[in-house]
């Protein structure tokens, strides 16, 4: 332990360097030292000198320099690597020359001695026909005695030999035919009474005598029917029939007899003619179309004073809304209140539907610090794409754009992790040129007026339409073949009876004489929308059950 120290104690020092002061006697060291400048240069060369006579001092003493054993060591593996090459070099050479001496296609004993094996006459065709050859082979020897001419299978089955099997096949077929033979024979003779052929002419002559009395008595009796001579025929009976039936026909349609069954129908014409003139004429007060008239004339007074009093209604109810708008614009949480508004409506309808509609208007999503997307609506277990999610944005800010509004519910879409995009426009501050109802792409643009409930159903639809598409998106996505035409048409529908449905209500701003015409228009487009949705529910069920 003490030597172990003392050496590490030494090896530290001599790492940490070593002064050293040396005079210089030696002439020739002298002059190679004064060839370099003064100082660096000649310090380092006289390092250098130093180190190359201490590396020969201790070559000289017999110490082992390990960069020589290294390269020695290289050289012998070289020299190693060499022979190990020639032989292998020999030694395929060998084993070729020795597989082509016999596996030569030209010279090897291999073929050599496979020619021998297989040429004609040689080994193997001598043994094959010891064995199966035409002549006085195994196999012939072994036929010959089996089924040859003198075999016992032969006589058995020889015709010409007397107790063999065709001839005993023979004999009794020959003693079966006469047999058949003379029992053909005796049936088809007319000398046996109770032969085939007897009965049967036996039996002929009887029907024959039958059928010919009874056909001359038939005869005979179908001439009386059809004689004119006899008044009991049955033709004399037809006769009479005929011409009573064409007597009283002729009598029932005579004018000239007041009882017959035209001069009746005439006298009902002519009193069903003066009673229908007289009540479509407007001379007599009691008529039917005097009546009609009056009740018109009253139902059109009625519909005038009800539409006046309708549009005195629309005014005071239009000035109350402009009010209160105005009232609402001046407030500060005018956006928060219809973010609130319309997370409300969505969560009742999502409700019906089996969906999660959740506000996250306050939480930031997956964007850092961003809190873009007002609610996100996630399918439920039972639909047909569960917890695909739409994303709503509900905006009451004047002067905001389309193009702004597709931005941002881009942005929330990302933000939410949502397939799809609600944006709903407040109808107070949406752009003048914005639809009730409009799609572009993966999302949904709503115009709503929460105080109005026939927008209701553009928001509903809205919400209807990306669930749809989130339904169509998952399909898509999964790989599965379903039929989407029925839910296209449903949307296209959706859009087309929207835009109608608002220019009806643009029209009904300036209504008069025309109030109930359009309230009725109205209420049709309201029955087909509201139709049309529920076509899109039951496809979407429908489409469900299919595919699970």
């Amino acid at each position: 332990e003490t030597v172990n120290r003392s050496l590490a104690d030494e090896t530290n020092r001599l790492q940490s360097g070593l002064l050293m002061e040396v005079f210089v006697e030696d002439l020739e060291v002298i002059a190679e030292l004064k060839k370099i400048p003064l100082g660096n240069e000649r310090t380092k060369f006289a390092l250098q000198a130093l180190k190359i006579g201490v590396l020969a001092l201790k070559q000289a003493r017999g110490e082992i320099d390990v960069e020589q054993i290294k390269q020695t060591g290289d050289r012998l593996i070289e020299q190693l690597q060499y022979k190990l090459e020639d032989h292998s070099r020999t030694v395929n050479e060998r084993v070729s020359s020795q597989l082509k001496e016999y596996f030569d296609p030209q010279s090897g004993r291999l073929q050599e001695r496979l020619q021998r094996l297989l040429k004609k006459d040689g080994e193997l065709e001598q043994i094959l026909g010891k064995l199966i050859g035409n002549e006085n082979s195994e196999l012939v020897r072994t036929l010959t005695a089996h089924v040859g001419e003198d075999s016992p299978l032969l006589k058995v089955f020889d015709p010409d030999r007397s107790g063999s099997l065709p001839m005993l096949l023979k004999q009794m077929v020959e003693v079966e035919l006469n047999t058949q033979r003379v029992h053909i024979l005796e049936q088809f003779s007319l000398d046996k009474k109770d032969s085939a052929l007897s009965r049967f002419l036996l039996e002929l002559a009887q029907k024959q005598g039958e059928l010919s009395g009874e056909l001359h008595d038939k005869v005979d009796l179908a001439i009386k029917e059809f004689s004119q001579d006899n008044e009991q025929s049955a033709l004399n009976k037809l006769l009479k029939n005929v011409k009573a039936a064409q007597d009283t026909i002729t009598a029932e349609f005579s004018l000239n007899e007041e009882k017959s069954a035209l001069s009746r129908l005439k006298l009902i014409l002519e009193q069903t003619q003066k009673t229908i003139h007289n009540h479509l004429s407007l001379d007599d007060d009691n008529s039917a179309l005097s009546r009609i008239k009056k009740e018109i004339l009253t139902l059109i007074k009625d519909q005038q004073e009800t539409a006046q009093s309708f549009q005195q209604e629309v005014r005071v109810t239009l000035e109350t809304l402009k009010s209160r708008k105005e009232e609402a614009l001046k407030g500060t949480r005018q956006g928060i209140e219809f973010e609130e508004m319309v997370t409300q409506f969505l969560q009742i309808e999502s409700q019906k539907l089996g969906d999660l509609c959740t506000p996250t208007g306050n939480d930031a999503g997956l964007i850092s610090r961003c809190k873009t997307g007002d609610c996100v609506i996630e399918l439920g277990a039972d639909s047909i794409a569960p917890h695909e999610k739409i994303a709503v944005e509900a905006k009451q800010v004047a002067g905001y754009t389309l193009k702004k509004a597709k931005e941002e519910i881009e942005e929330a879409r990302n933000n939410r992790g949502a397939q799809i995009g609600l944006f709903v426009f407040s109808k107070r501050a949406a752009p003048l040129i914005q639809e009730p109802l409009k799609r572009i792409g993966d999302d949904i643009y709503v115009v709503w007026d929460p105080e109005d409930q026939q927008s209701d159903t553009y928001l509903n639809a809205g919400y209807i339409l990306a669930r749809a598409l989130c339904i169509k998106q998952s399909q898509l996505n999964t790989a599965q073949t379903a039929d989407f035409q029925q839910i296209e048409q449903s949307i296209l529908e959706i859009e087309r009876k929207t835009q109608q449905l608002d220019e009806i209500e643009t029209w009904s701003t300036t209504i008069k004489n025309n109030a109930e015409k359009i309230l009725s228009a109205t209420k049709k487009i309201h029955t087909s929308l509201t139709k049309e949705i529920d076509i899109l529910k039951d496809k979407s069920q429908v489409l469900k059950h299919s595919i699970t």
